[in-house]
């Protein structure tokens, strides 16, 4: 799982450890700082794979450009057969968009 700085806490490296996800969070800079004053008591530097997190950036641009639509953003749609159908639809636009584009 790749998340931002803001779950970068003990207690979700734990949730997350112990169901087997492997986090790729970036450690907060206050929270290195604290675990170095610490010394050895203050365990071990979480690993990261920068290569990784970079990732995570291409499907929150994805989950932006699905919220550009307005009936998606507001969730105006009521039933979630709509709603889910507004989700096909944008999707298939983005595509047709990325295949037509010349690169």
């Amino acid at each position: 799982m790749a998340a931002d700085k803001a779950y970068s806490s003990r207690a979700n490296r734990v949730y997350l450890r112990r169901r087997g996800i492997s986090a790729v969070i970036p450690e907060k800079t206050d929270q290195q700082n604290n675990r170095k004053k610490k010394g050895s008591a203050g365990g071990r530097p979480v690993t990261f794979d920068p290569e990784r997190y970079k990732q995570r950036n291409t499907v929150e641009r994805c989950f932006q450009k699905i919220k550009t639509w307005r009936g998606l953003a507001t969730r105006h749609d009521k039933t979630p057969q709509s709603y889910e159908a507004g989700l096909h639809l944008r999707g298939s636009i983005m595509w047709l968009k990325r295949i037509t584009s010349p690169t």
